[in-house]
C-alpha cells in the first residue's frame, strides 16, 4: 500500500482503516487476488468514504442493465485507465467525476491499495481510498453506463441483517450485501468485506445463509 496522508488526517471513524491498510496486501479481501504474471489491463476505484445524515458512508453505483460488461452490477467509480492519466489516482478521480459527478477538489485521495485482478474482465485494479472531505451532490450522469448512484451507510453494511452469501451459476460462492435497491455481490462485495474488517466495523453475521444469485438478484 502508498500511503498519501496518516490517519491523523482524517475523521476518527475513519482512522482505524487507515492505521489497518498500512500493511494490507490482496489476501484481506475475498474473491480477489493479486495479478498474474503478465498483468491486465490498468484500471483503478475509489474507494469514497464520507459522512452523511446517517452517519459514515461508501459510495456506490449500479451499472446500467444494458452494457456489454458487468450488466446491473454495483461497483466503486472507476474504470480503466487512459494513457493521459497520472497514474491510479488520477484514473479513480477522473471516473468517478464521469460516472458520479463527484468533484475531485472535494476529495482527500488517503491510499493506494495492492493490484488485485479480476479475472473475467482481465483488469489489474488499483483500489484507491479517499476521504469525502467536502460532500457535493451525485448523480448518474450518463444513464447509457450508471443505472444509480448511493451513499450507502456503513452501519447498514454492517448489520448482520444485510449479509449473506450468494452462488454464482460457475459454483462459485461470495459474500453479499443487501442494499436498497442493490445487491452488492463479486469484486466489490469482496472489497466491501476486507474493508469492514480492516475499519473494525464488521460484525458477526450468518455466513452460512447462502442463497442463489439470481433469485436474490430478483428480491432487490
Amino acid at each position: 500500500m502508498t500511503a498519501l496522508v496518516g490517519p491523523d488526517d482524517v475523521p476518527e471513524w475513519m482512522a482505524g482503516l487507515v492505521r489497518a491498510t498500512a500493511e494490507v496486501d490482496a489476501r484481506a479481501f475475498s474473491r480477489v487476488s493479486p495479478p498474474p504474471a503478465g498483468g491486465g489491463r490498468a484500471a483503478a476505484v475509489l474507494m469514497l468514504f464520507g459522512e452523511g445524515r446517517d452517519g459514515p458512508d461508501v459510495l456506490l453505483l449500479r451499472r446500467a442493465d444494458t452494457l456489454g460488461s458487468h450488466p446491473g452490477q454495483v461497483a466503486f467509480p472507476g474504470g480503466a485507465a487512459d494513457p493521459t492519466d497520472d497514474g491510479p489516482v488520477d484514473t479513480a478521480l477522473r471516473e468517478a467525476y464521469e460516472e458520479t459527478g463527484v468533484l475531485r477538489s472535494g476529495v482527500r485521495p488517503v491510499a493506494t491499495l495492492p493490484e488485485l485482478y479480476v479475472p473475467v474482465s482481465k483488469f489489474v485494479v488499483t483500489p484507491v481510498l479517499a476521504h469525502w472531505d467536502r460532500p457535493t451532490p451525485v448523480a448518474a450522469v450518463d444513464p447509457a453506463e450508471t443505472a444509480a448512484v448511493a451513499r450507502v451507510p456503513i452501519a447498514h453494511l454492517a448489520d448482520p441483517a444485510n449479509r449473506f452469501r450468494v452462488t454464482h451459476p460457475s459454483g462459485f460462492t461470495g459474500p453479499a450485501f443487501s442494499a436498497p435497491g442493490m445487491l452488492v455481490w463479486g469484486f466489490t462485495a469482496g472489497l466491501l468485506s476486507g474493508l469492514l474488517e480492516l475499519g473494525g466495523w464488521a460484525r458477526p453475521w450468518d455466513q452460512s445463509d447462502v442463497r442463489d444469485l439470481e433469485p436474490a438478484l430478483r428480491a432487490t
